[in-house]
């Protein structure tokens, strides 16, 4: 409806728009502005959009209409706080499952789209690529990059990429050992072949937190496969003695170079298989999805998961869990959540590094094949 206008007049609507909300004007008033035009994808210059004033009036047909006629669910204001951290922040449950919702279904839209596979002529090839080009964001980037071991002022064990001139991620750091622990504790004490020793398949070393726990079970694996691309981690690895371990088996290389190969599928299926890449998008992670129930061996078999997607803001982390969990159920993988305290006891874990886990619970998946 707003072909035509030039950039002044939507400004102004749009702020009239957020304005009119905020005064709680009535619904069928706000419904008549946005078919006269007024942008619901505006933001002031605080960041505020028609969406966010919405959760702050705590209106839920207001949200509801909002994201019907195409509100941005996942903008962020100028403090990163979304409208469904809004609604979160006033205990309003009902707004805010109405904007995870629609970022529940634009995601996975998205991820029914990227199968396409446009071409790269193609616009949609715009919005579908990942516009992260250093380390984090590029598999490519990353793995041509040099990695630091080092330990930090409090004592923490942690692996850096340098993303910047100025600026150093956490590849994997000390702190997420709690994680890592009750990891291994979902996915194996309860194990059927535990006393036998397990068939475990990990991809991604990092600091080799969990592989050092899965090596530190009662009765160590009976295999122990480890897929790792980065030259780095690889001479780390060797220097800690991991190629000579009995039983631990190292493919070199990404698990897209694996995962269907003859070294993987003639072991017939593993016990526990856990993956925690870096620099690898969601749209990987659902790749590996779908390979999954090829890599367990049957009912009892486990496959865990790093869920750190999105976890820098609580709506974000919850759409993506979200999301995993109904990608899962797709290839017959029934995924238990459980929560785990990650702040207890927490100083200062980031030092000089890049943040990039925010919440306070970090969400635990364990999946097990479907049985019928």
């Amino acid at each position: 409806m707003n072909d035509g206008m030039d950039v002044d007049e939507l400004i102004a609507q749009g702020q009239v728009l957020v304005s009119a909300i905020l005064r709680r004007t009535p619904l069928a008033e706000i419904k008549s502005m946005i078919e006269g035009g007024a942008p619901v994808w505006f933001q002031d210059d605080e960041g505020t959009s028609p969406l966010h004033a919405a959760a702050y009036v705590e209106d839920d047909a207001l949200v509801r209409l909002l994201i019907y006629e195409g509100a941005v669910w996942n903008a962020v204001d100028n403090l990163h706080n979304t409208a469904g951290d809004v609604a979160l922040s006033l205990n309003n449950e009902q707004c805010y499952t109405i904007i995870r919702d629609a970022g529940i279904r634009s995601e996975l839209l998205l991820t029914l789209l990227a199968k396409r596979e446009p071409a790269a002529t193609s616009p949609l090839s715009l919005i579908l690529k990942a516009t992260d080009t250093t380390p984090a964001g590029s598999t490519d980037a990353f793995l041509a990059s040099r990695l630091e071991y080092t330990i930090d002022e409090h004592g923490q064990e942690i692996c850096l990429v340098k993303v910047a001139d100025q600026e150093e991620v956490g590849v994997m750091m000390g702190w997420e050992r709690d994680i890592m622990q009750e990891t291994v504790r979902r996915l194996c004490s309860d194990h059927e072949n535990l006393d036998d020793g397990l068939k475990v398949l990990n991809v991604g070393f990092g600091l080799g937190i969990i592989d050092s726990l899965f090596q530190s079970l009662p009765t160590k694996p009976s295999l122990h496969v480890i897929i790792e691309p980065h030259p780095d981690v690889l001479n780390h690895m060797r220097a800690q003695g991991w190629y000579d371990k009995p039983g631990v088996k190292i493919l070199e290389g990404k698990w897209q170079d694996f995962v269907e190969s003859d070294e993987v599928l003639s072991v017939g299926g593993f016990d526990v298989v856990y993956t925690d890449t870096f620099s690898e998008d969601y749209a990987a992670l659902h790749r590996f999805f779908s390979h999954v129930p090829d890599l367990l061996a049957g009912p009892e078999s486990r496959f865990g998961f790093f869920n750190g997607l999105g976890a820098t803001n609580a709506l974000f982390y919850d759409v993506y869990r979200h999301v995993s969990d109904l990608h899962l159920t797709d290839v017959g993988i029934d995924v238990t959540w459980s929560d785990v305290d990650v702040f207890e006891g927490d100083t200062d874990r980031w030092g000089k590094t890049r943040e990039y886990f925010a919440m306070r619970t970090y969400c635990l998946p364990v999946g097990r094949m479907r049985t019928f």
